[in-house]
């Protein structure tokens, strides 16, 4: 018996091997493959060829002359840059913040909120999203106009006198993060909405009957349960709100976004570089900067936005 159970331990272990294929192994490969190639297309080679042109004076029509990172130390020391790197840091957080808290609020009350045409409002929540951008840049900037507008004739009544915020540094920035806002809080919301779908409810009725509240509900079973698309509206959120160029430049008709560049953010001061003064090797070099910042904002947001856990209860 002794002998039998050694020759057992020594055999060698039965492995049960699949077979596939040459096709069956590359398969997988191939359906990924036009992802891969479409990005290297349209995405990698751009990108690197903006890093090569932002080490030349690359004239579009002339000679590129190579001046290594002249054109990065020019901007770490142009006025112009940091203005715009201010404009578009302020913009980003009176338009990111209030949108995500805001769009958590009305998506925890439309999944809870015995409401009548549940539906239409829900699906109301896309009106913004699919409203052309020019509509809602000629809507917004009649209601905050001086003279005419909405909302200092709203003002007015509580005795504050007509605000012109197209020419203030911070009129503009509130009035494009409003627009910015209302543009995409409805999409924010519908992500939140349908991930709350995705709870069981019975989850919420053994809480109620356990004795918790909406707030311990929204808190300790809502919350968790939506993490993972808070970082990723989070991410997204702030590489959108880096990139603002649209708003700015609808509300102001120009690049540099008023006289004194209140408003004038990165996307826009390249475009104003590149574009309209043909410094291409200088635009490069804006466009090579905007790049790193937003790396660096999104993998601080994804590492804060992740090491926030709720409490255990």
């Amino acid at each position: 018996m002794t002998a039998t159970l050694d020759r057992v331990a020594d055999a060698p272990p039965i492995t049960t091997r699949v077979h596939q294929s040459v096709g069956e192994r590359i398969a997988p490969y191939a359906y990924i493959a036009p992802f891969f190639l479409i990005f290297a297309v349209f995405g990698l080679v751009p990108l690197l060829f903006t890093f090569y042109v932002a080490l030349f004076d690359w004239n579009p029509i002339g000679e590129h002359v190579f001046v290594g990172f002249d054109n990065f130390t020019r901007l770490f020391g142009d006025p112009r840059f940091s203005n715009a790197l201010w404009n578009t840091l302020s913009i980003w957080l009176l338009s990111t913040l209030p949108q995500l808290v805001l769009a958590l609020g009305v998506a925890h009350l439309l999944n809870h909120a015995r409401l009548r045409l549940a539906v239409f409002f829900r699906m109301s929540m896309l009106v913004p999203y699919i409203t052309s951008v020019a509509a809602t840049a000629i809507v917004f900037a009649q209601m905050f106009d001086r003279d005419y507008g909405l909302l200092n004739w709203l003002l007015g009544f509580a005795g504050i006198g007509p605000i012109d915020f197209k020419q203030s540094v911070w009129g503009s920035h509130l009035m494009i993060a409003v627009m910015v806002t209302w543009r995409w809080f409805g999409y924010t919301t519908l992500l939140y909405l349908a991930s709350l779908q995705a709870i069981p409810r019975a989850i919420y009725e053994a809480a109620a009957v356990d004795g918790a509240g909406g707030w311990k509900q929204f808190r300790h079973i809502s919350l968790p349960s939506l993490r993972p698309v808070i970082v990723f509206t989070i991410v997204t959120s702030t590489i959108g709100g880096l990139q603002i160029f649209t708003e700015p430049l609808l509300m102001s008709r120009s690049t540099t976004c008023g006289a004194i560049r209140q408003c004038q953010t990165l996307t826009l001061f390249l475009y104003e570089q590149a574009f309209g003064q043909f410094q291409f090797g200088y635009g490069a070099a804006i466009g090579v900067a905007l790049f790193v910042l937003i790396i660096l904002f999104a993998a601080l947001n994804y590492v804060l936005s992740t090491r926030i856990r709720p409490g255990k209860s």
